[in-house]
């Protein structure tokens, strides 16, 4: 069995608690800032946010707006369209950065890695061939290619025509 290490998520999930007031889901789409907090696409029961701490660029989230922690107490509307939604995502990062496959799914509790276990959410990352290398092995650091804003922007224009 191979082995694959994230060990610059610890950084992240050691200071999540002390970042965070409430329910940073709940609260992103109330603030009404969506380029500053990575808000590219508001629907009816599900919104998509940029990752604050991606595994690649391009890595965004589908996240219902009602606070539920397992996905088996979202509705059949939220369900379907958080689904409809990261074809959606998939779609525009496909437009945007050409990826050569994807990382599609949940984290379900802190054992499964989940750093916001409170609020359940739907990730889609991109994926490229090479894309992992020594860095956070042997650094303890993930290299990505643009910031968090490049990011933002160069998605936001394939979420305007939906």
């Amino acid at each position: 069995m191979e082995n694959m290490f994230a060990p610059w998520r610890s950084a992240y999930l050691d200071n999540f608690e002390k970042e965070t007031v409430g329910c940073v889901f709940c609260e992103r789409p109330k603030l009404n800032k969506d380029r500053e907090y990575g808000i590219l696409y508001r629907g009816k029961t599900v919104f998509v946010i940029t990752n604050k701490y991606p595994y690649n660029s391009g890595h965004l989230m589908a996240i219902p707006y009602r606070h539920v922690s397992d996905p088996l107490e979202l509705t059949e509307e939220e369900h379907s369209e958080m689904w409809k939604t990261i074809m959606v995502c998939k779609r525009a990062i496909e437009k945007a950065y050409h990826p050569h496959g994807y990382n599609i799914g949940m984290n379900i509790g802190r054992p499964a890695g989940a750093g916001i276990d409170a609020h359940c959410h739907l990730h889609i990352v991109p994926r490229w061939n090479g894309d992992t290398n020594f860095m956070p092995v042997i650094h303890g650091t993930k290299v990505l290619s643009e910031g968090l804003l490049q990011t933002y922007d160069k998605l936001q224009p394939f979420f305007e025509i939906i």
